[in-house]
């Protein structure tokens, strides 16, 4: 039987703009361009992270944050995550090449 743990490292890594999408604007029946205008952010940056073109920055987190009631740090940690995943797939096979550092014993 495969761990659940293991089902969840093979998903793909979550971007902002699927939790955005799928948690806030569908079940919330929001518009993109909603959104950005009671944020006072372009509707094209909205709209390009909602379709997972863009990632969030630190003045879209603050701005999603106060609109949502979450923290700005929830936006930011999805995004880092979201690239620290991503950057670890991507170099896989150059990872398994490094080896770590050891000091040496003097």
């Amino acid at each position: 039987m495969t761990d659940e743990l293991e089902i969840v490292a093979r998903l793909p890594p979550m971007h902002p703009g699927e939790m955005l999408r799928e948690e806030f604007l569908e079940p919330l029946g929001l518009s993109a361009g909603r959104v950005a205008r009671a944020c006072g952010a372009p509707r094209t940056r909205i709209e390009r992270i909602v379709r997972e073109q863009l990632g969030t920055s630190g003045d879209t987190a603050v701005r999603l944050g106060k609109f949502f009631k979450t923290s700005p740090e929830f936006w930011m940690n999805l995004q880092a995550r979201y690239g620290v995943l991503t950057a670890q797939r991507k170099a896989a096979d150059a990872l398994a090449r490094i080896m770590p550092y050891e000091p040496s014993a003097a």
